[in-house]
């Protein structure tokens, strides 16, 4: 097992350690949630066993088209709240969305921080140069939990050690 396999496995193993700080509260604001008849509206769910991301969909109340270039700002209709002051959750745009329609996310990745308990907002952007409709209910984009850290900030004049790579900047590692 790799060094990267054995921290990943560690981390697993430290996060199903914090068993209750690995619990995320749900509200459900839009009340077409909680309706059982409405197929267009289902709760927060993994749709197979190893997806790493729930779909977010778009609490409109009617059809929405976005332009091409537009970027709009659509709510979710949920709030979450991240017990663990060291999770954080990605909102990403769906894959299928953003190859064969350009729908992504006008922030590119939108961080929701562990404090946050407001409704999720995601910004779409319309990348396109057709005009794309969004149903209520529908799946638009997705949201991702991760683990965080914040080390220890340490001002100094120069850096302890230098590394092979240094000063280079973008393309400087090259491409194979």
């Amino acid at each position: 097992m790799s060094k990267l396999d054995q921290a990943m496995a560690d981390m697993h193993d430290a996060m199903q350690e914090m068993e209750l700080n690995n619990i995320v509260e749900v509200i459900y604001m839009d009340k077409r949630y909680e309706d059982p008849a409405n197929d267009d509206f289902k709760e927060l769910a993994y749709a197979t066993e190893r997806s790493a991301g729930l779909d977010l969909r778009a609490a409109l109340d009617t059809e929405y088209v976005l332009q091409p270039g537009e970027v709009k700002l659509i709510g979710t209709g949920v709030k979450i709240f991240m017990r663990d002051p060291y999770m954080m959750s990605a909102l990403l745009p769906r894959s299928g969305l953003g190859h064969k329609h350009g729908i992504v996310l006008g922030n590119l990745v939108g961080v929701i921080d562990a404090d946050y308990q407001n409704e999720l907002f995601v910004s779409c952007w319309n990348r396109s140069n057709t005009p794309f409709t969004i149903k209520p209910g529908e799946r638009f984009a997705q949201m991702v939990f991760l683990p965080i850290c914040r080390p220890t900030l340490k001002k100094v004049a120069e850096f302890s050690e230098s590394t092979e790579r240094g000063l280079g900047g973008f393309g400087s590692s090259g491409r194979k």
